[in-house]
């Protein structure tokens, strides 16, 4: 019998405020690194990215920006779906065969860490 492989949740940043928004830049999103690793996001990783203020849904890299920055600047094509100032929720899946448990990151409108879930709904 074959495992059913599932895409699962596996880390998110929950209503992250974008902090700049640059058009002109290649491609990609960065992301204050300390972020990155409480959600357990890889530089380079694919990520899905819902803006909370519009609606905006798209997907794209993630960048590395420093530690303790609180940076969440959206780039390329994709920095006009967003605005200065709106809120992300930022996604990172894992195909598996079994439930996983993600890391999900709570910030403040600095974007530093309030709580890290280990369930949705759960603290």
């Amino acid at each position: 019998m074959l495992d059913i492989m599932r895409i699962l949740l596996r880390g998110k940043i929950h209503r992250a405020v974008v902090t700049e928004a640059d058009p002109d830049y290649v491609g990609s999103i960065i992301i204050d690194r300390s972020l990155l690793e409480d959600a357990d996001i890889w530089p380079g990783e694919k990520v899905l990215i819902s803006d909370v203020n519009n609606g905006a849904r798209f997907e794209t890299y993630v960048v590395a920006g420093e530690a303790g920055s609180g940076v969440i600047c959206v780039n390329g094509a994709a920095a006009r779906l967003v605005r200065v100032g709106d809120r992300l929720i930022i996604m990172a899946f894992e195909l598996a065969d079994a439930p996983i448990e993600p890391h999900i990151v709570l910030v403040d409108e600095h974007n530093r860490r309030t709580k890290i879930l280990r369930s949705p709904g759960k603290g």
